[in-house]
């Protein structure tokens, strides 16, 4: 009876088949085709008085539909019709109406409020048939929509290979070469690759996840969830095989957005996501987190990532964790498993991601091999390896792990955290001082070694001449040796019957060497201390 695209709200109409109502198929033909209806009362008229012309049928806003016929014509009608009612008479011509023509007129004009009223009168009368039924349609309607359902799930259980899910009654969720349902069917030509999940409230409570990026950790958390909710409804689902406990609640803090319209920034909605996760989880749950405190600096999030673990822990939920914090891995706690999604590093320095996950944490996100996957400009990426190689050099974060795997509270993480800081001060401050005192004493020692140099450069010069000296002596040539040493004024000639031997020579050769030696030990003083200077003003600037 309804028109399967029939309009929204009633009043707009066209909401009844044609067919199901003689009177209202009459009125939409009369509305559809008026001038149709008009024109063949013309021929009829036409046809009725024996005419090919003068004849015609008109309307106007005054007298509504008439009948003209021309005086000419008039004259060759021997009698005009008992129902043609004359309305007007004009200068060549008059004007009829008729009964069936008022009435066809009355029918074009309300025709479209009619064909309301008779739609919205046969809708009530179906309306009130269907309340009358309503339990039988209902109950008819919900067993349609689970055999709807049910012939889904075995339709997609045997095309794509799915297992009878084992629902039990424990805290465990066992899961072999499991797979996501959605993101194997979209990369068809792509064999996705299965993976295990072990998980209870003992020994295997909290999985701690690392991997570069694109490696597959967000399709992990998302499909061990997926998986344990399709479990739950009845359905197989895409495993080996699958052994699920009861799960009361599954929570999930994945993905990172802002909300304009209620003033929320990305880190807020993260922190209340989180909240709620705390504040309701319990040990039946099952808690998905991705990536938590990405949303802030590196400092606070890897603080409040650990603070909600070490929570989640205490609470005994199950809980998957996917982090890029490596310092995450540290945590020492029963329970509390490491896993990485595993990736080949080649020889070129490129990745392959093997999306496969296996026991033990990674140190590294790869981060920057996928931003030259993306297409970043290579000196970006080089410039990027660069500064990385300089943080990796200074960082200094340490996780503070008490004995027995016990974590110190978040105070006393600050308070060492701040006397850490303070006692390194220090340490700078003394160390500057006593840079200062080397510096001074280094100063102090230079004035004196230059006066030395100073009187060693005599020294050398006085030998230098009396060597010459004593080799002219040497010789045979007595009269040069008398004019070059009258031309020294450095020392007093020797006698003329001393005589001076080869060892006399060697040793004011050997004395002179020693103090050419002392001498350039001045230079390596002078190079300590500029050395010195830089390491200060080093210091300066930090």
């Amino acid at each position: 009876t309804i028109k399967d695209d029939s309009p929204i709200t009633v009043k707009e109409g066209n909401i009844i088949k044609d067919g199901f109502n003689e009177k209202l198929d009459d009125l939409r033909d009369i509305l559809n085709n008026g001038m149709t209806y008009i024109l063949r009362y013309e021929e009829e008229q036409k046809k009725r008085l024996n005419l090919t012309s003068g004849l015609k049928v008109g309307h106007n806003n005054i007298m509504g539909y008439y009948i003209q016929i021309t005086v000419k014509t008039l004259d060759s009608i021997s009698k005009i019709p008992e129902d043609y009612h004359e309305r007007a008479t004009l200068k060549n011509a008059k004007r009829f109406t008729t009964g069936k023509l008022k009435e066809l007129e009355e029918k074009i004009i309300d025709a479209e409020e009619k064909i309301n009223d008779i739609e919205y009168e046969i809708f009530c009368t179906i309306r009130d048939s269907v309340i009358k039924e309503t339990k039988k349609i209902l109950e008819t309607t919900k067993n349609i929509a689970i055999i709807d359902v049910l012939t889904c799930f075995a339709e997609i259980a045997e095309r794509y290979d799915y297992c009878r899910p084992k629902i039990t009654e424990d805290d465990k969720i066992i899961i072999k070469q499991g797979r996501h349902p959605v993101v194997e069917r979209i990369n068809i030509s792509d064999k996705f690759i299965s993976n295990d999940c072990y998980l209870d409230t003992e020994n295997d409570q909290l999985l701690i996840i690392t991997g570069p990026n694109m490696a597959g950790k967000s399709t992990y958390l998302r499909q061990i969830a997926l998986i344990c909710i399709i479990a739950q409804m009845g359905s197989f689902v895409p495993a080996k095989s699958a052994s699920i406990g009861i799960i009361d609640q599954i929570f999930t803090r994945i993905g990172a957005s802002d909300d304009l319209a209620r003033k929320l920034s990305t880190f807020m909605i993260e922190m209340t996501e989180t909240a709620k996760i705390l504040n309701y989880a319990t040990p039946n749950s099952l808690v998905i987190i991705d990536e938590l405190g990405r949303g802030t600096s590196t400092s606070d999030g890897q603080s409040i990532a650990m603070a909600t673990l070490e929570k989640l822990h205490k609470l005994k939920i199950k809980t998957l964790f996917s982090t890029h914090y490596h310092q995450l891995t540290e945590i020492n706690l029963p329970g509390v498993k490491n896993y990485h999604l595993d990736i080949i590093e080649n020889s070129d320095g490129s990745i392959n991601f093997v999306r496969k996950l296996k026991l033990g944490s990674t140190d590294k996100s790869y981060g920057i091999h996928v931003a030259k996957l993306a297409g970043i400009p290579e000196d970006v990426i080089i410039r990027a390896f660069e500064i990385l190689e300089q943080i990796e050099q200074k960082d200094n974060f340490k996780t503070i792990v008490k004995e027995n795997g016990n974590k110190a509270s978040s105070g006393e993480i600050y308070n060492s955290f701040i006397i850490e800081k303070k006692n390194k001060l220090e340490s700078l401050n003394l160390e500057l001082i006593t840079i200062k005192e080397s510096l001074s004493n280094y100063n102090d020692r230079l004035g004196i070694k230059k006066k030395e140099l100073e009187k060693k450069n005599i020294e050398i010069e006085d030998l230098e001449a009396k060597i010459k000296v004593t080799k002219l002596k040497a010789s045979p040539n007595k009269n040069q040796i008398k004019k070059k040493y009258i031309q020294t004024s450095l020392f007093k000639p020797p006698s003329s019957n001393k005589q001076i031997s080869n060892d006399q020579i060697k040793e004011l050769i050997s004395r002179l060497e020693s103090i050419k030696i002392d001498s350039i030990s001045q230079v390596d003083i002078k190079e300590q201390i500029v050395e010195l200077r830089k390491t200060i003003y080093k210091w300066n600037l930090i």
